[in-house]
């Protein structure tokens, strides 16, 4: 998708009033009182075709949301052979207020699962920074029968968290998966798992932490 994609359809410059806390391991529990400004460079992947994939940011800055409408893995059936794994690469241009930077803490994912017996399915995010060999990855299997909606979260400690360098401007890249597997399912047999809902879009959560920078 090209960069003129911005959340919600424009940048989103959100201002945050309340002075930091501060965190005993040595961030911040709350956003810098500053804007950040979070735009979208480009959604690429078979999850997130052009038009199906939005993002937007919390009025606080601790957080930001990716709704998908179209982010479907399935199996058997009529299915193409290649459907069976679906992916979305979304890369971030991040501003941060002077002197501080951020991490992604947690994410929460969400959608819906149809898996026959003997089918499995697995949805998996990576997270990076542009340039960094740092690389921070998450994987959720789930197994057949199962027949329902489905919730994942990828929690990070802090002291494992990867920050963005500070100083300067590096792009954060979220690549995400779904992928379903027909396994021992009977042949024929459908199965699918969907980052979407039943009855309409469902959204990603991303909770950032904040930190300060040393002092250069």
């Amino acid at each position: 998708m090209a960069g003129g994609l911005f959340l919600g359809g424009a940048i989103a410059a959100l201002v945050a009033t309340a002075v930091p806390a501060q965190d005993p391991s040595g961030g911040f529990t709350d956003p810098p009182p500053d804007k950040i400004v979070i735009k979208v460079a480009t959604v690429n992947g078979s999850g997130c075709r052009q038009g199906t994939a939005a993002v937007a940011v919390s009025p606080d800055n601790t957080a930001f949301t990716v709704t998908y409408s179209d982010y479907l893995a399935q199996v058997g059936g009529n299915a193409d052979p290649t459907a069976f794994r679906k992916n979305c690469q979304l890369n971030l241009i991040v501003h941060v207020p002077q002197g501080f930077t951020y991490a992604v803490a947690s994410a929460d994912y969400r959608g819906f699962a149809a898996l026959q017996r003997g089918a499995s399915s697995t949805q998996k995010a990576s997270y990076y920074f542009q340039g960094s060999s740092s690389t921070a990855a998450r994987t959720h299997p789930f197994s057949g029968p199962y027949n329902d909606n489905w919730q994942a979260t990828d929690s990070t400690d802090w002291a494992q968290l990867v920050w963005a360098p500070c100083g300067v401007q590096r792009n954060f890249n979220i690549n995400t998966e779904l992928r379903v597997n027909a396994g021992t399912s009977a042949p024929g047999s459908s199965s699918f798992m969907t980052m979407d809902s039943t009855d309409g879009d469902i959204s990603t959560i991303y909770h950032l932490a904040w930190k300060e920078c040393p002092e250069s």
